[in-house]
């Protein structure tokens, strides 16, 4: 079997919801970062590329009728080349790598991109079917953006609870406190801001729109600032709009290759997917699934925490992402060093990608060998995936 590298990296902007890329389709978003992606590798004949898998964990607008499909079109790639979309909620893009690599590991392919998209943004209402013909009663618009909807009544109602709901769920059983939460939603802001500043950012993400940074930043936000906001959820609950991770829109991109596919695609691998790993518990309990997914991906990756240099972990709100890295028991200054979803946004599809291009990077900037990749999804899932660094020690590929 060969192993599955990463080439290279590429993503949108992420836009608030309702903001800067409030007027772009999500199949036009998926195409300008795939068409971003390949422009990385002008050498790569574009017939070259075996399969496009991409995530999307709406589907039901502008983003239905295969958007991998759509993106690949959208882009002027050759009709030949083929594409899927899956949907494993917001471990979409993740999912997407993941199948990738094992596509890679197969033998199936040599090159195949991966990437993902969400438009929370224009995700549309929905109208159920009626039971029978001109039904006299109302009718409820159901909206798309986030969460259950049209949940089927079999499901046991403490299922399907919100993910806000869960959240606080977390935080009673791990006594993750407000002031830790606020704290955590602080450093991810700035952690992003300077890392915009610094230009970490500038070769990972292509503009759209006008847009050229990721809009939900806020640098000087601060401890007061989130203390005064109410809770979300709960009347005495901890979760708010401030330290849980925004809605959002964009989308990401990732070249995969074999060690073999390197001449073709012009330059070489940055990071070999060592390990990866899914996991599911009780679907409340869905913030802390990514606990035992690491420690799987890890497990198979033959290496352990003590060997970690860095940590991306997709943010869907502070409290699960505190309770991840205590479970760890990791360093939690090598844990989303450039900003996580809490600032920079968390667009359902596309945060995979986003975490995987940006730990690549991190590790060759802090020239650290192992590192993981990991996002929680609703439902009661997560996913993992251990990077190993194939740079050498000046940090090119």
């Amino acid at each position: 079997m060969s192993d599955a590298y990463l080439y290279t990296a590429a993503r949108t902007p992420f836009g608030r919801f309702g903001g800067g890329l409030a007027g772009v389709r999500p199949d036009d978003l998926a195409a300008t970062a795939l068409t971003g992606l390949l422009d990385r590798t002008p050498e790569l004949d574009r017939a070259a590329i075996g399969d496009v898998v991409w995530g999307d964990a709406n589907g039901a607008g502008e983003d239905n009728r295969n958007v991998g499909r759509m993106a690949v079109l959208l882009a002027g790639l050759p009709v030949s080349v083929p594409a899927t979309t899956v949907n494993r909620l917001c471990g979409s893009g993740l999912d997407a790598a993941i199948i990738a690599s094992r596509t890679l590991e197969s033998g199936d392919a040599d090159i195949v991109v991966a990437g993902g998209v969400e438009s929370m943004t224009r995700a549309p209402w929905v109208l159920p079917k009626p039971d029978r013909a001109f039904p006299a009663r109302d009718v409820t618009a159901v909206s798309t953006t986030l969460g259950w909807r049209l949940v089927n009544p079999a499901m046991p109602e403490e299922w399907t609870v919100s993910l806000g709901e869960c959240n606080e769920l977390l935080q009673e059983k791990f006594s993750v406190s407000r002031e830790r939460q606020d704290a955590f939603a602080v450093r991810s802001h700035r952690l992003a801001a300077r890392a915009w500043d610094e230009g970490f950012y500038d070769d990972l993400v292509v503009p759209v729109a006008g847009l050229t940074r990721d809009e939900g930043i806020r640098p000087d936000t601060s401890a007061a600032k989130l203390a005064a906001l109410a809770p979300a959820f709960r009347p005495d609950g901890t979760i708010t709009a401030g330290n849980a991770s925004p809605l959002s829109d964009g989308a990401s991109a990732l070249l995969l290759g074999t060690a073999a596919a390197a001449g073709r695609i012009g330059r070489g691998p940055v990071a070999r997917i060592a390990g990866r790993a899914v996991h599911a518990v009780e679907p409340r309990m869905f913030g802390h699934a990514p606990v035992e997914a690491a420690e799987k991906a890890l497990r198979r990756a033959g290496v352990g925490w003590g060997d970690v240099g860095a940590v991306e972990l997709n943010e869907a709100f502070a409290v699960q992402a505190l309770a991840c890295v205590d479970a760890w028991g990791v360093d939690p200054g090598i844990v989303n060093t450039r900003g996580g979803a809490i600032a920079l946004g968390h667009p359902l599809g596309a945060s995979g990608g986003r975490l995987l291009g940006t730990l690549a990077k991190v590790l060759r900037e802090r020239r650290e060998r192992w590192g993981v990749a990991a996002v929680c999804i609703g439902v009661g899932q997560a996913l993992a995936v251990v990077l190993e660094n194939v740079t050498d020690e000046a940090g090119r590929a």
